[in-house]
């Protein structure tokens, strides 16, 4: 797989991030350049890179998730994209001398922000979301930190595209969400590509928490080491008319199990019907056609108990 990163602003194709994607992806090839300061060079200089490389995903990240969305035709995972980069340049003292903050080929370490080119940066956001195709849709994810203090384009990205996904951290790119919600959502993205249909697995929603609504101990671990060889679907009660409860079950997963989750919850009252391999419940299924496994039984005490379970089936 070839993947294309879209740097940040002020950085590099020699920044953290980089090496963060290539030590994640070590049979893999990652490409990078550094992109010109002047909205107009940068958004060209990277459709000809697009164009040259062929990558099999783009991922943007901050001012490079602007620019990806721009990217047509690709699979892209845009990662707090700076839809208001005129805005944010603005409001956080970007104008002047600025350093940046990873070497660059030409060896230039500084750059002057201009109100001027405040101006571009704020024309070349007004480029995005243009003629969206329902096949871009699909093709499309934003990954939104909840806790970002320099961008906030949520809304606005779910306005155009449906895979509007929040994750627990800030702005930066750490190797927690590269490991824990990006490399999850490339595998995904590899797999449709690929045509690999990974085996169905269900857990019941309510192995997940316990009575205070806490997140059962080890859960997300063994969680994390299913979806490397499973397709799970995070399984819950079809309320008749209590929409609270839908919604409840949709934030509680968000906000533990977020973008590996996203768009996996089936609500049902006939678990007879889910055809997949295993079926992770608090109690017996005897209708269930494939291999039911109660948690919280003898067997299955706690959630290490189910790791070492699928760790002993895998080998």
């Amino acid at each position: 797989m070839k993947l294309m990163y879209v740097h940040g602003f002020g950085s590099s194709a020699q920044s953290g991030t980089v090496r963060l994607l290539r030590s994640c992806l070590p049979d893999d090839e990652v490409v990078a350049r550094d992109i010109p300061i002047i909205p107009e060079e940068a958004i060209a200089m990277l459709k000809q890179m697009a164009e040259e490389e062929q990558p099999d995903i783009i991922v943007g990240t901050s001012m490079g998730g602007m620019y990806a969305e721009q990217l047509k035709g690709y699979d892209r995972v845009l990662v707090n994209p700076a839809f208001q980069m005129g805005d944010t340049m603005s409001s956080h003292g970007m104008v002047g001398k600025q350093t940046f903050s990873n070497p660059r080929a030409d060896g230039v370490q500084e750059f002057i922000v201009t109100k001027a080119l405040v101006k571009e940066y704020a024309a070349a956001t007004q480029l995005c979301f243009q003629d969206i195709t329902e096949e871009e849709k699909s093709r499309v994810y934003g990954l939104f930190g909840d806790e970002d203090p320099l961008v906030h384009t949520f809304d606005i990205f779910r306005e155009h595209y449906p895979n509007a996904i929040h994750f627990h951290g800030e702005h930066q790119l750490t190797d927690h969400i590269a490991h824990n919600y990006l490399m999850p959502l490339i595998r995904k993205i590899r797999n449709k590509q690929l045509g690999i249909q990974l085996s169905p697995l269900f857990i019941h929603f309510d192995c997940l928490h316990d009575s205070y609504m806490k997140a059962a101990s080890s859960m997300r671990n063994t969680y994390y080491q299913l979806i490397e060889k499973y397709t799970v679907y995070i399984v819950a009660s079809a309320p008749t008319n209590d929409h609270r409860y839908t919604n409840n079950v949709q934030d509680w997963v968000e906000e533990h199990l977020s973008a590996p989750a996203h768009d996996t919850i089936i609500f049902t009252n006939s678990p007879q019907l889910l055809l997949g391999d295993f079926y992770i419940t608090r109690k017996e299924e005897p209708d269930f056609m494939g291999t039911n496994i109660v948690f919280g039984s003898d067997t299955f005490k706690c959630w290490e108990d189910i790791s070492t379970y699928f760790e002993r089936l895998g080998s």
